[in-house]
């Protein structure tokens, strides 16, 4: 198995290009057999039923998981990779600036102060999510969409070439859904890679590529050729409700 970060890929703009991938832990195997090639400046969606291999698919590309088989090359600095807000120890003391601050650390060093261009990256960063404002608040004080913003705050600050999201908008209120889809869009028009989870297939639709996963990738394409009925019906399964002409699935959100 073998993993690459590299400066740019040759002849081609592709930001991530895997071959054969798989993870596996212990005996269970989390997501195998996936081939991507991922242009510069584009969105994938993935998709598919809770425990089809989403988030381990993330972590391999983040590099925080060791791949079982496979190749994967990812241009540039590692990537930020984002999770879901989940909930926070009450006793933990981190402000808003301090998570978005960690970003910075893998720059310099933990035991090495941010100097004045970390701490432009953080005020970037916050005042993009839009947040300055909450800065100096507790982290363990924020509402589920202040957090996830917070979050992504952080990912940003880090400036790699590519953004990993992990079911970036799922749940959240309407002022902080907005600001995320504003800041993805951004990302993409700087010329940055995007690479989110996501249970939306209308939020799916809206992105240049889509892999429907299944622990096995059940097809992957653009958006028309892999979310069609035939395909999510053999992806998910009983997991679906027909209301009129439309088709919902009915599965489980994801839980860390």
């Amino acid at each position: 198995m073998i993993l690459i970060f590299v400066a740019s890929l040759p002849f081609v703009d592709i930001a991530i290009k895997a071959s054969g991938l798989e993870v596996r832990f212990g005996d269970k195997v989390a997501v195998t057999g996936v081939n991507l090639n991922i242009p510069k400046a584009s969105l994938l969606s993935i998709i598919g039923p809770n425990g089809a291999g989403k988030s381990a698919l993330l972590s391999a590309l983040a590099g925080t998981v060791e791949l079982s088989a496979g190749t994967l090359t990812v241009e540039g600095n590692n990537p930020a990779l984002v999770l879901q807000a989940t909930e926070v120890e009450q006793s933990l003391p981190i402000t808003v600036r301090d998570v978005v601050s960690l970003a910075r650390y893998p720059h310099r060093g933990f035991f090495r102060r941010l100097n004045q261009e970390d701490r432009d990256a953080v005020n970037r960063s916050l005042g993009r999510l839009h947040i300055e404002h909450l800065a100096n608040r507790q982290f363990r004080e924020l509402s589920g969409g202040e957090r996830q913003r917070t979050l992504i705050a952080q990912g940003l600050a880090q400036e790699s070439e590519t953004l990993l999201l992990d079911e970036p908008i799922n749940g959240l209120d309407l002022v902080s859904r907005s600001v995320i889809i504003e800041v993805i869009q951004q990302e993409l028009t700087d010329g940055r890679t995007v690479v989110l989870t996501t249970h939306s297939l209308d939020d799916a639709r809206r992105s240049d590529q889509v892999l429907l996963l299944c622990t096995e990738p059940c097809c992957f394409g653009k958006p028309e050729d892999v979310l069609t009925e035939k395909h999510l019906l053999d992806a998910f399964g009983g997991q679906h409700l027909r209301v009129g002409q439309n088709l919902i699935l009915d599965d489980p959100q994801h839980v860390h």
